[in-house]
């Protein structure tokens, strides 16, 4: 019912930057929590950042200071801004709505490579 496209991943050096947007269709997006997840080769899924309906963010300490996470309740988009990118970001970058703690409906996701 809920669907989630990532787009903007590419390949960067490292101390570069990157946008990444994550369009979410379906209803009710402006009270939805959302969260941007990574997944690199041989790892688990792991949380990167969170907004909530309310624009509060969470952050994973790896980004703290590094990526920033916004949304714009008109166009059902959420972004990722990720500056000062290292190579241990490499991954695919996905996102979701979080409900009761539990990210739901994931998309395709959007590789970022980083090279040294």
């Amino acid at each position: 019912q809920v669907q989630f496209v990532e787009s903007g991943g590419g390949l960067v050096q490292a101390g570069g930057s990157l946008r990444l947007s994550c369009a979410v269709s379906g209803s009710s997006f402006s009270i939805k929590t959302i969260g941007w997840y990574r997944q690199a080769p041989g790892k688990q899924r792991e949380v990167v950042a969170v907004i909530g309906s309310d624009g509060f963010t969470n952050y994973a300490d790896s980004v703290k200071g590094r990526f920033t996470i916004s949304r714009d309740n008109a166009k059902n988009t959420v972004y990722l801004q990720m500056n000062s990118l290292k190579p241990e970001d490499t991954a695919v970058y996905y996102c979701s709505e979080i409900r009761l703690g539990i990210p739901r409906a994931w998309g395709q996701g959007t590789q970022v490579s980083v090279s040294s």
